[in-house]
């Protein structure tokens, strides 16, 4: 089948490690590489944000990436793309014209209403049935609004029209089982909601193979976008007991606005946290590394004693599964996806969010009991195997398509004040 993958602001071709690029790029890339490797022709459509890029580029074999001009050419903050989905659907809607995809897959909100905007136009232009549409929303704005309060910077428009592409797409896939509550409590039907965790690369993360040289005793590891809520301030406050209580051990934080930490002083939340750092004294016991490759990521996991992912809430979370996948044992907080990959005393250990004294107790427990931390890296392993492999997520995927494919589809519903609100602003965008 030809399927149509859009993913406004996270391209498969990105970085990782920055301000906005995480998962979701790794999700979208690895997704359609295994739906390509299943024999699908796979199409992703995300926002051009250099000039200089071709408009198609190869991604591998059965995978395209399509660079679509919606807005300026540079890089844009993810909550500031919203006025330029009205150009984003025209686009996707005169190419979809041309070349009807068989299926489209939207990928956060923003895509999602893009999508849903884009078959409308194809159908009223052709007369014909409305292309199936899937949504993946990756994070919702509701649970982020409810953790970051005013700190949140979605646009407001957040607030109806996620739940309104909820309701009027043809299936959502949740990505853990939290989600997949908190959707049913945005009015989508249960019937509507299929859950597809997120996958790993059991290949290229695995626990054999070279692993990075350490300059301490022990070492944990923590990786992700540097922003607040990824809970990188409490590893380092956890990081700071371990050394008071004697620990010859050392962090390394993967991820920030540099590569390799080339531009890391000039990003806002490094510089919070190498004064916590410098505040607490174990500054020279942490390392900033910046953005790393995927390649070069494996050997540091595997230099890893113990993984910490401690976010205040968290949609799903690729680390975890990349830890696990080398054999690593995980420390992370309860919340969202976490509850769902990571299993309480069997693949690592769980702890409050936002709770320094519990992930330092947490980490202590794994380092003074090297048999455990290693019957836990077994155990996780073994878990992505049989669970989170692309190749089993794929399939899943494809399933949720095939379900859809034939079917004859209703138009998408919005209510009258999101179908209002959204056109006045997409006006004042044009």
């Amino acid at each position: 089948m030809k399927i149509a993958m859009v993913s406004e602001h996270a391209s498969p071709l990105a970085v990782l490690g920055g301000v906005d690029a995480g998962g979701q790029n790794v999700h979208v890339a690895a997704l359609s590489g295994a739906l390509a490797d299943r024999g699908h022709e796979v199409t992703v459509y995300t926002r051009r944000d250099d000039p200089e890029l071709p408009t198609r580029v190869p991604l591998r074999t059965g995978v395209e990436v399509v660079h679509v001009d919606a807005g300026p050419a540079r890089a844009v903050p993810k909550d500031d793309l919203f006025p330029y989905m009205a150009t984003f659907a025209q686009v996707l809607a005169a190419e979809w014209f041309v070349d009807r995809p068989d299926i489209v897959h939207g990928h956060f909100w923003m895509s999602g209403h893009a999508a849903l905007e884009a078959v409308t136009q194809v159908q009223a232009r052709t007369g014909g049935v409305r292309v199936p549409i899937v949504q993946t929303f990756h994070a919702l704005g509701v649970v982020k609004r409810r953790h970051q309060g005013s700190a949140d910077t979605s646009p407001v428009e957040r607030e109806w029209i996620e739940p309104s592409v909820g309701r009027g797409v043809d299936q959502v896939v949740a990505t853990c089982s939290d989600e997949a509550f908190e959707l049913k409590a945005l009015g989508v039907p249960l019937r509507a909601i299929s859950v597809v965790p997120c996958g790993v690369d059991v290949e290229r993360f695995r626990p054999t193979g070279p692993v990075e040289q350490r300059g301490r005793a022990f070492r944990v590891l923590t990786a992700s976008r540097l922003v607040r809520r990824k809970g990188v301030g409490t590893t380092i406050a956890a990081l700071a007991q371990l050394v008071a209580d004697g620990r010859d051990v050392e962090l390394v934080v993967v991820g920030g606005a540099g590569t390799a930490g080339a531009d890391l002083p000039d990003d806002p939340e490094y510089q919070r946290l190498d004064t916590l750092a410098r505040q607490l004294g174990v500054r020279d016991h942490v390392s900033f590394r910046g953005q790393l490759g995927q390649d070069d990521m494996p050997s540091v996991y595997r230099s890893a004693d113990v993984v910490v992912c401690a976010p205040w809430y968290e949609p799903f979370g690729i680390v975890p599964l990349e830890a696990m996948a080398c054999g690593r044992p995980v420390v992370a907080s309860r919340v969202g996806g976490l509850i769902d990959t990571v299993v309480e005393d069997s693949t690592g250990l769980h702890v409050p969010p936002r709770d320094e004294d519990a992930v330092a107790a947490a980490v202590a427990a794994l380092l003074d009991d090297p048999d455990r931390a290693a019957a836990y890296g077994s155990a996780g392993r073994e878990r992505v195997e049989t669970r989170y492999a692309w190749t089993k997520v794929a399939a899943d995927t494809e399933r949720v398509y095939e379900r859809l494919i034939g079917r004859e589809l209703r138009a998408p519903r919005t209510t009258a004040r999101g179908t209002a609100a959204v056109r006045a602003t997409e006006r004042t965008a044009r």
